[in-house]
């Protein structure tokens, strides 16, 4: 286990600066150690290391300094892992593949702090409206649907039980949705698992994707449109989400990627106080990117000012690139530079160069278009490429998203939330399963971290019965809504309806004499 931080310094010590999370080496690939500052409950901050080794996950001991937890990036060893795999998890080269995609020493943040509402950030107006007037000093007058339903639920008390003991996580673009274009079955799916169904119970399910770019409430607002189900920012999670962490980390980022200033303003939602996207650059300075036509429009638009004085902290690459000759060039500058100062070259790039993170690491992503098209993972491969050219090193990096072992421990944190909004009770649930369309991310990732994984054939995924190299462990699908049948079957037994009917008597059930459940 990693060492336990320092206590904070007494009102007698005055607090240390805070210091950028840098790996330090420790002798050895398995055990690095970050310093990194925390903010206390006094809101004073305080310095304390920790050796971490790579099947630890670092969470912060101090009472007012919970809200990032580090999780290693490298897996653990398969003799330390068994007790996770599924007896189809395992390729043959499962043993001689790493299945992170981040640099060995790589320690990735997470958020840790309770949501700020327990409220579905999704309005529907017309099922507010369905409620009725709320009356004075009294609470809504409860639907129809909704006594009927608690009823059976108590009815069928065991059945209930093991559907809030289960709970599914999406992938959306191939699974759900191609762009901005439904696939006919994730409507269905989400009816079913928001309450259309013999229970009328809500089944826990949350949204686990490598799309990124927009804020999180634009997307689920979009998604709503698009699926004609509410979609909460409780229960969604982009690749770029976790990352809100690393505003404890850093003050002056480069924010990279995304349509237009979309990104700079995620990171503003995040907490980010000094963001600067490639657009400020080139207008304080066009000769950096010597090919690059800049309207008027984008410069009116940037905030341009003079970086050769300005130390760039960190690198984060939040969505795709539209502009991979502009960008990677800042970037190289950057990487290269004296302490993220453009226009500096440092004397050995190696030990001055700053920190780089992507949001997640696909090569490939289904689009509208009948081939998937290539993806962030293309641009990083581009990048390594170009620095180890340049320099004769490895480029470190960060990569978050699927199937990036944080990615699935930040997932933990959002299901066990999104299960107290819906029941109550703040715990993941047992029975988990992952659907996805991408072997190499979505049934990869859910392997390694004990959930069931199914497949589906709607998106990138073309192949045969199962993927030869990161095989599904519950199975192949046509599409998700044969996945999530065959797991409702499984957990909640083969004649359970996936339907709701309004004229179900909760006392009066099952036989043809019509005999009470209830004496």
């Amino acid at each position: 286990m990693g060492t336990p931080p320092d206590s904070p310094p007494t009102k007698a010590q005055p607090a240390p600066a805070p210091v950028r999370p840098r790996p330090k080496k420790t002798g050895s690939w398995n055990s690095y150690q970050f310093v990194h500052s925390r903010g206390s409950s006094t809101s004073s901050q305080f310095a304390h290391t920790l050796s971490i080794d790579v099947n630890t996950v670092a969470i912060p001991l101090s009472p007012g300094s919970h809200n990032t937890v580090e999780v290693p990036a490298v897996r653990s060893p398969d003799a330390h892992a068994a007790e996770y795999f599924h007896s189809l998890s395992l390729s043959p080269s499962l043993k001689e593949r790493r299945l992170s995609r981040n640099s060995f020493s790589a320690s990735l943040p997470i958020p840790r702090s309770k949501r700020q509402s327990r409220l579905s950030n999704v309005a529907f107006p017309d099922v507010q409206a369905a409620l009725g007037a709320v009356r004075p000093g009294m609470p809504p007058v409860q639907p129809t649907r909704e006594i009927l339903s608690s009823q059976v639920q108590d009815v069928h008390s065991e059945m209930a039980r093991r559907a809030k003991n289960m709970a599914f996580v999406f992938d959306i673009d191939g699974v759900l949705v191609h762009g901005d274009r439904l696939i006919p079955e994730g409507q269905r799916v989400l009816e079913i698992l928001n309450g259309d169904n013999q229970l009328g119970i809500k089944i826990p399910h949350i949204f686990l994707t490598n799309g990124s770019g927009k804020p999180e409430l634009a997307r689920t607002t979009q998604l709503s449109g698009i699926l004609h189900n509410p979609v909460s920012t409780e229960q969604f999670i982009q690749s770029h989400t976790p990352m809100r962490a690393l505003a404890e980390y850093y003050s002056t980022v480069l924010v990279v990627g995304g349509e237009g200033y979309r990104c700079r303003d995620v990171a503003e939602e995040y907490g980010f106080k000094d963001i600067v996207v490639p657009n400020d650059i080139i207008a304080w300075d066009p000769t950096i990117a010597p090919y690059r036509v800049f309207t008027e429009e984008e410069r009116a638009s940037s905030r341009p000012r003079d970086f050769s004085k300005i130390n760039i902290e960190a690198i984060l690459v939040f969505s795709d690139s539209r502009d991979y000759a502009t960008d990677l060039q800042i970037i190289m500058d950057l990487l290269r530079s004296q302490n993220g100062r453009l226009r500096t070259v440092a004397a050995d790039p190696e030990s001055q160069r700053i920190p780089i993170y992507f949001s997640q690491g696909d090569f490939l992503c289904p689009t509208e278009h009948p081939i998937p098209r290539m993806s962030q993972g293309a641009f990083r491969i581009g990048l390594e490429a170009m620095y180890k050219a340049q320099t004769g090193v490895d480029l470190e990096r960060v990569v978050y998203g699927k199937p990036e072992l944080a990615t699935y421990k930040y997932a933990d944190e959002v299901l066990a939330s999104w299960m107290d909004v819906l029941h109550g009770e703040e715990r993941v649930p047992e029975n988990i399963y992952m659907i996805g369309d991408n072997p190499a991310s979505d049934i990869v990732g859910g392997n390694m971290y004990g959930w069931n994984t199914c497949l589906v054939r709607t998106g990138v995924f073309q192949g045969g019965e199962n993927d030869e190299e990161n095989p599904a462990n519950f199975g192949v699908f046509a599409n998700v809504l044969d996945a999530v049948k065959t797991a409702c079957r499984k957990q909640l037994g083969h004649d359970f309806r996936f339907e709701w009917s309004d004229s179900m008597n909760p006392v009066l059930h099952g036989n043809a004499e019509g005999s009470s459940a209830i004496e």
